[in-house]
């Protein structure tokens, strides 16, 4: 069985870490290359780090700073915010990322997954999708939850997994920066009409939280900011929690 992972994510603005709720309210969190040497040497199995105002600034990644980054990290790390192009992908896997993360550009010409696979292989393409419960249907959104699509998040998934999306996360924004816990219902219907991975986001305040997820769904992995950031939730005792309930993971 594959092991679990823990993934802290870095939301980055103006350069700094910063963490919101529901996507907005955004305080700082502090420096992004600390935090990432950080969570590399105290047990993170990867990274993600989202520039996220870079779509609705009409700006590429901060390509230095992902570069600053990647010298100080010794675990897989996911970019996203920005991506547009394959030459855009191409430009930040040469500058130490090992994916990249798109939204905005692929929910508008979903054919850029297919060549993003294409070009780097499925296991380097994550679509990120943030979505949140309109009605009874789940609707995707854009620019960092400021432009709500046509989109449904289901059918939206299946497709990009079936154009070569290596993995999906999704973030819940209904749960984001709340602490109340994953949007499980959710993730468990994702389960059933994927084959690929799925990144759990938006939501966690709380061991219980990572516990549950992982009980009663199969997500592949689980993402947190801001318990991580402000010390929380400490990320080598989650790890040694989940191992005590027999949920397999790295230590």
């Amino acid at each position: 069985m594959l092991k679990k992972r823990i993934i802290p994510c870095l939301d980055i603005k103006d350069g700094r870490t910063v963490k919101g709720v529901n996507f907005v309210g955004l305080r700082d969190a502090g420096d992004p290359v600390a935090l990432a040497r950080m969570y590399s040497e105290i047990g993170a199995d990867e990274l993600v780090f989202l520039d996220i105002t870079a779509t609705h600034e009409k700006r590429k990644t901060l390509v230095a700073l992902v570069k600053e980054v990647a010298q100080q990290v010794a675990i897989p790390f996911t970019v996203g915010g920005g991506v547009g192009s394959v030459e855009d992908a191409y430009y930040l896997l040469q500058s130490g990322a090992d994916k990249v993360a798109i939204n905005s550009a692929a929910v508008k010409n979903p054919s850029i997954i297919k060549e993003l696979a294409d070009k780097f292989g499925n296991q380097c393409v994550v679509l990120a999708v943030d979505a949140k419960l309109i009605g009874d249907t789940w609707k995707v959104f854009l620019n960092g939850g400021r432009l709500e699509t046509d989109k449904e998040l289901f059918s939206w998934a299946k497709q990009a997994e079936q154009l070569g999306a290596g993995e999906i996360l999704f973030t819940s924004m209904d749960h984001d920066g709340t602490k109340a816990g994953f949007a499980i219902e959710a993730l468990k219907k994702m389960n059933e009409l994927l084959t690929i991975p799925i990144i759990a986001s938006g939501g966690a305040g709380s061991i219980a939280h990572f516990t549950e997820v992982f009980q009663q769904t199969d997500v592949s992995a689980a993402l947190a900011a801001s318990i991580f950031h402000f010390k929380e939730v400490d990320l080598p005792a989650l790890k040694q929690a989940l191992r005590a309930q027999h949920i397999q993971i790295r230590l």
